[in-house]
């Protein structure tokens, strides 16, 4: 019986791989081959060499890729941004249509070699990491990222796991740009902010006690906020790994702005003084170096985590309609057909809030505008069916069945586009709670709650759901929380006090709150005239009846019960007796 071959032992080493490639090789040689091969070579001339310095070996260069192995993580990442500054450079005088630029992808895995080439996975999954970075960029695996954190001149943006194509399991995968460059080339640098949304870096809060105990407190402060932000999905927010870069250094805003490529930069600082902690909060927009809004929090140092927790939410809940407010600004100073999908939107909603037809027309427009820009932005389909809808509340709109069908049509586009965004889980409670179905109305608003805790839109409309569905205490509480979230909170929530005060049986308060409103309605003076009526003094309630039929000649109590969303008959019982009482036409 003849011996079977015996197999030859494998040899295996722990390496750090980099692949590389032109990104758009197959245009720039379908444009002009010769040009293209001769600019290839000149570049190889000089990049090649560069991994020889970073101790780094070359395995194949075929057609316009790199491989490469190196024994150090942190000399092949080095030596990629080497690369990718060199590139940079050399691109800056060249038409962007011949660029040549680099994606590369780093890994660090277990390979088998033998005298000419490596393979598996950890090579594999490098080709693939080159394969998602951008042109000019560098994606590293997160193996390469728990060896270089801290040692190396530049951010990483951490991009959660990743499905890469035929590799079994999720990659944790991270984006690496220079300091003072962005990964999107030199035409990119002298620029500041996403075009997409806003974006956000938190600096790490300063400890200003001198005391240990206070330095934890100042970065779980920063990283609470981090997190709080990053749950308002239309903002994008810089991770923690980026921003604690800059901890303990003196810091130039604008600098770190580009360096971070946001718009908006929030520093704060934490100062312990006896028995009480003083935190102090600021946001800058960076690309016009103004203070958009500040804030000081005194608070007792009874529960340092208590603080921490009230302190993240004022500032998570105040600082998206800092942002939005100064976003505003800047469109009507510099207004332009070319304005991102986003600040269409953010104009859309500023004219939806004003409740006028004219506005709502207006609104409509601005947000198709957006949509045509990007027809699959899900927090756009969610805005245009509210603004629809606010059409049909209001009978502003020429037929109300087909307004009502676009305005479910909208939402489900959101929906299926976003399931996660929080908004539109918001709008849709709304729409719900509009056709009477209350446990729908639950469902969506309990999703969105939990999607954005520190959404005051969302909370005071949590407090609004639980005062029609009878549980006004419980909604009273909320719709306070939302106000304290945020101090700037739109008139509106006033109604919505006064109302679950109302249904609460609380009328003197609910007056008061009805009374701080600055153009009241006939609905808010029938609030008024119900409210009086429930306390005795029908004097007052003679008043309010005389402005209610003033602004609405055709007032009924009945067909105005009809457009309320109460789900107990007594509480549309003891609402009917309030406005009968207080002799509002039936």
């Amino acid at each position: 019986m003849s011996e079977l071959p015996r197999k030859t032992p494998v040899s295996r080493r722990l390496a750090a791989i980099l692949a590389a490639d032109i990104a758009g090789y197959s245009a720039l040689m379908g444009a002009d081959e010769e040009a293209t091969v001769a600019d290839l070579k000149a570049h190889q001339v000089v990049i090649l060499p560069m991994i020889n310095e970073y101790e780094g070996r070359i395995i194949d260069t075929a057609g316009d890729g790199i491989l490469a192995e190196f024994g150090s993580v942190l000399s092949a990442v080095k030596c990629a941004i080497a690369i990718q500054k060199t590139m940079a450079e050399r691109n800056a005088t060249v038409d962007s249509s011949r660029r040549m630029q680099f994606r590369i992808g780093i890994n660090q895995g277990d390979v088998v070699f033998d005298d000419a080439r490596i393979y598996g996975d950890g090579v594999n999954i490098a080709a693939r990491l080159e394969g998602i970075a951008e042109p000019g960029g560098i994606c590293i695996s997160g193996k390469v990222h728990a060896e270089i954190v801290g040692k190396i001149d530049a951010i990483t943006h951490d991009l959660g796991p990743q499905q890469l194509k035929n590799i079994a399991n999720p990659v944790r995968v991270f984006r690496v740009e220079t300091l003072g460059t962005s990964s999107k080339g030199s035409e990119g640098r002298a620029q500041v902010g996403h075009a997409d949304k806003p974006s956000i870096a938190v600096l790490p809060f300063t400890n200003m006690s001198g005391d240990d105990e206070q330095e934890f407190f100042a970065d779980g402060l920063t990283e609470d906020i981090i997190t709080a932000l990053s749950q308002f999905r239309e903002f994008l927010v810089i991770s923690r790994n980026s921003t604690f870069v800059y901890k303990g250094k003196a810091v130039n805003i604008q600098e770190v702005a580009k360096s971070l490529n946001v718009q908006y930069v929030l520093e704060g600082s934490v100062r312990r003084a006896g028995d009480r902690v003083r935190i102090t909060a600021q946001l800058i927009d960076a690309v016009t170096d103004r203070h958009v809004w500040a804030e000081r929090y005194d608070r007792e140092l009874k529960s340092i985590f208590e603080i921490q927790d009230d302190v993240t939410s004022a500032i998570a809940a105040t600082l998206p309609g800092r942002v939005e407010a100064a976003a505003y600004q800047r469109i009507k100073r510099n207004p332009t057909e070319s304005m991102a999908a986003y600040e269409l939107v953010l104009a859309a909603k500023v004219l939806h809030h004003r409740s006028r037809r004219e506005d709502n027309s207006e609104a409509l427009k601005t947000i198709d505008r957006a949509l045509a820009l990007d027809a699959n932005y899900a927090h756009a389909h969610a805005w245009r069916g509210c603004i629809i809808g606010q059409s049909w509340v209001h009978n502003w709109c020429p037929d109300r069945d087909a307004a009502w069908h676009t305005v479910n049509t909208e939402l489900a586009i959101a929906l299926a586009l976003d399931d996660d965004d929080s908004d539109v889980h918001r709008v849709l409670a709304a729409l719900n709670l509009a056709r009477g179905d209350h446990k729908a109305a639950e469902y969506h608003q309990q999703r969105a709650i939990s999607l954005n805790p520190n959404n005051d839109l969302i909370v005071v409309q949590q407090g609004e759901l639980y005062t029609w569905i009878g549980r006004p205490q419980e909604g009273i509480e909320l719709i306070r929380k939302a106000m304290r979230l945020n101090p700037y909170h739109p008139e509106r929530f006033w109604s919505h006090l006064g109302r679950a005060l109302f249904v609460a049986r609380r009328y003197a308060e609910a007056t008061d709150a009805f009374r701080r409103i600055s153009r009241p309605d006939q609905f808010h003076f029938a609030f008024l005239a119900a409210c009086s009526a429930m306390l005795g003094d029908q004097a007052s309630a003679a008043g309010h009846v005389r402005s209610v039929l003033a602004l609405e000649p055709k007032f009924s109590v009945e067909a105005y019960l009809r457009t309320l969303h109460y789900q107990l008959d007594s509480d549309r019982e003891h609402h009917r007796e309030a406005l009968l009482r207080a002799e509002l036409p039936a």
